[in-house]
């Protein structure tokens, strides 16, 4: 390697010189993570030289290649003889207005680039601002300076106007459990239990504690983040000062990304709410974290790195004795299994389960009522019962809600006389026809064009939808309820939340305003609507086609399902007062042609420990997760018969590793949708009984996979990469 001058890199200040260490000859030796290209295996850490010694967390710009890059300082040592000959690039500078990155947050990251098979340096990286990396040493100090601006001074004498709130018994008992015990926990509460009560008394009663502690509030959505931190800011920002709440997510600028990232590491943010991207948020006092909805899937990270944040948090919570919650109405069967109670033999789960079954107040769960569309006309959209009940529920002035997880107007468009479909060109998947804009958009690379006039196979112009989207949902429901008044004597409003209709900025935030200010009365919606949002009005929820998980070929698609359908009942009859006033019951109606099916017996009695059951049933005789451990090799290329040449060859190299013998692993098939954007897609399933086997085999095995990547079978792969613990097979 050739040494870099630090004077001809412009915006960088030289790092000070250390008494009897000549510049022209740095004898410090740093290990620095920096991100390197995917599978570059150019290993983890790459050594630079230093005049001056630097603390492991420093960060630094070193050259790479012909750029210059950030990178965390990960160990520093004085130079020994052996190695003053080799001729190391010099640090360009440091950002010395920051503290260093401490050992909990290094120990973090390491921890997970280990056990997510990724590089150190790209996990170090990435869970840093986009910004930062772009900021010289100057441009940082500038910002730093800026934010030493004085804000108001938190009020001491301000109270918490929700101490004004009786707590109900489940949630003086559940808090009492968290602050007697050590966790982690596992807060399983029904929909409208109160359980975001409980997080923010347990916050609370930190921060009153400690004058210092910091607490991570993590969601699932980009889109309830908004909502709660409205909530949070309220309750907080008068005792503890503004500042003292902050967001972390991809929805915000770099520019505020930076700011509440800064906020977090230097102390001044005493509560951090985000998604997944927090869980690396940088937080040297942290005492608490709250994972809400932790069964949701987009805790998984699912391009790069493709780490859990929840399993993250609950590893991080141990790493620094931070205690952890994880809450919800229908848990993910790990955490469920992961929770249970001591039983004969069985010593019980390393969770502590705090269980809240009811509603606050005198609220009951919604009836489930079941519509059997075998007994219906052929092509019945909404059954006539379930019309009558969103009718009666317009006449009093209360909101129904139809839920189908579909967007779009249609999934297909077709032609009936040569069988033409409006496949995309580029993936294996039909594009969706979208009305409003008359266009045929691919829902997987994005390739959009206009609607044909015509076949373009056959010149038929009777080209029809086949299908149903959200956005065709709605004109369907704006038909029939047309000659319906509500009680004003106004037309019926008809509104639909979905990725489509809430691309705008702000759109999201003023459809929502809309429902909760009573202007819609019923609402149409993908699994956006479906949980988190708190609706008072709601009164009737309808399903109107969920049949398509109960047969996928994912294993987990009955849970994903379940948890759905229970988070959409949960929107209904929130307000127990309202209800009351109304003269009204809260209701969820199911259209299925599979009523029997266990999954919608144990929805009608509200029975999740019933359904959790059956499936941890199913998976102990199977051999699944949590009762086995799983990984997903992929590789993508041109052609598919590359991508799986190379997980077979990959398969028969693995057999020479000393794990080998404890860990299945099945031949390479094609992905479901198994071309996108004209990259064909195979993969390969390994799985263990024993997590210490697979994890120890996968880094055996990553060195051959490196080594395949240049012989002649892996030179049409685009990429390869591996998936631990995947949500999706």
């Amino acid at each position: 390697m050739t040494t870099v001058s630090r004077d001809s890199l412009p915006g960088v200040s030289p790092p000070p010189s250390l008494h009897g260490c000549n510049t022209l000859q740095p004898c410090w030796r740093l290990e620095v993570a920096v991100q390197t290209p995917a599978h570059s295996a150019l290993g983890d850490l790459l050594t630079y030289a230093s005049t001056v010694p630097m603390a492991p967390g420093a960060l630094v710009r070193v050259p790479l290649g012909r750029r210059e890059v950030l990178g965390v300082v990960w160990a520093c040592a004085e130079r020994s003889a052996d190695d003053s000959a080799l001729e190391l690039k010099t640090v360009a500078g440091v950002l010395d207005a920051l503290p260093p990155l401490d050992s909990g947050w290094r120990d973090l990251v390491a921890f997970a680039a280990r056990y997510y098979q990724r590089s150190l340096g790209e996990v170090a990286l990435a869970a840093l601002p986009p910004q930062l990396r772009d900021l010289t040493s100057q441009q940082l100090a500038r910002r730093l300076k800026r934010r030493a601006t004085p804000v108001p001074a938190p009020d001491e004498a301000a109270t918490d106007p929700a101490q004004a709130v009786a707590l109900s018994g489940e949630q003086s008992a559940a808090l009492a459990r968290f602050e007697a015990e050590t966790g982690p926990f596992l807060l399983f509460g029904s929909t409208g239990s109160g359980k975001t009560e409980v997080y923010l008394r347990a916050v609370a009663a930190l921060l009153a504690r400690d004058d210092k502690a910091q607490a991570l509030v993590m969601v699932p959505e980009i889109n309830l983040t908004p909502q709660l931190e409205a909530r949070v800011r309220d309750r907080f920002e008068a005792r503890f000062g503004v500042g003292a709440v902050v967001s972390l997510h991809s929805g915000m600028t770099h520019p505020q990304r930076l700011a509440s990232w800064l906020a977090a590491h230097s102390g001044q943010a005493r509560i951090v709410l985000g998604t997944r991207m927090a869980v690396f948020a940088s937080m040297p006092l942290l005492k608490l974290i709250v994972v809400d909805e932790e069964h949701d899937p987009s805790y998984k990270q699912q391009e790069g790195a493709r780490y859990s944040a929840r399993d993250l948090a609950v590893w991080r919570g141990q790493r620094e004795g931070a205690k952890v919650i994880l809450g919800s109405a229908t848990p993910s069967l790990e955490s469920w299994h992961h929770s249970r109670p001591a039983e004969g033999d069985d010593t019980g789960g390393r969770y502590v389960r705090l269980a809240m079954p009811g509603r606050i107040g005198d609220g009951a769960l919604p009836t489930v009522r079941g519509v059997d569309m075998n007994l219906q006309p052929p092509k019945t959209v909404l059954s006539a019962a379930l019309l009558d009940a969103i009718g009666q529920r317009i006449a009093r002035g209360e909101q129904s809600m139809v839920f189908l997880n579909r967007r779009g107007y249609a999934p297909v468009l077709a032609c009936g006389d040569c069988g033409w479909k409006s496949e995309c060109p580029h993936c294996s998947a039909y594009r969706v026809f979208h009305k409003i804009d008359r266009t045929l958009r691919c829902h997987h690379c994005g390739y959009t064009e206009r609607v044909p006039r015509a076949c373009p196979a056959c010149g038929n112009p009777d080209i029809a939808p086949v299908g149903r989207g959200t956005e065709r949902l709605e004109e369907h429901l704006a038909e029939l309820f047309a000659p319906v008044r509500r009680p004003d004597g106004s037309a019926v409003r008809i509104a639909r939340i979905d990725a489509d209709s809430t691309r705008k900025q702000g759109a999201l935030a003023r459809k929502l305003a809309e429902v909760h200010s009573g202007e819609v009365d019923v609402l149409v919606g993908t699994q956006m609507i479906a949980k988190g949002h708190d609706f008072r009005r709601v009164t009737l929820v309808a399903a109107v086609n969920p049949d398509g998980a109960l047969f996928s070929c994912d294993f987990r698609a009955p849970e994903r399902l379940f948890s759905l359908l229970m988070q959409s009942a949960g929107r209904a009859g929130r307000d127990a007062n309202y209800l009351a006033a109304q003269g009204s019951t809260a209701e969820m109606w199911i259209q299925t042609h599979h009523g029997r099916h266990p999954l919608f017996q144990a929805l009608r009695q509200h029975d999740y420990p019933a359904f959790a059951k059956q499936q941890l049933d199913e998976r102990r005789a199977a051999g699944m997760p949590p009762f086995a451990f799983q990984a997903l090799v992929r590789a993508d290329a041109r052609l598919q018969e590359v991508a799986q040449d190379f997980l077979n060859a990959a398969n028969a190299a693995a057999d020479v590793l000393p794990h080998a013998p404890h860990v299945a692993r099945y031949p390479a098939v094609p992905l479901s949708i198994q071309r996108v954007a004209d990259v064909e897609r195979a993969q390969m399933l390994v799985e263990s009984g024993s997590r210490v086997a697979l994890q120890r085999f996968l880094a055996d095995w990553q060195p051959l996979l490196h080594g395949l990547r240049r012989e002649p079978v892996g030179k049409g792969v685009i990429r390869w990469l591996i998936d631990v613990d995947p949500q999706a097979i």
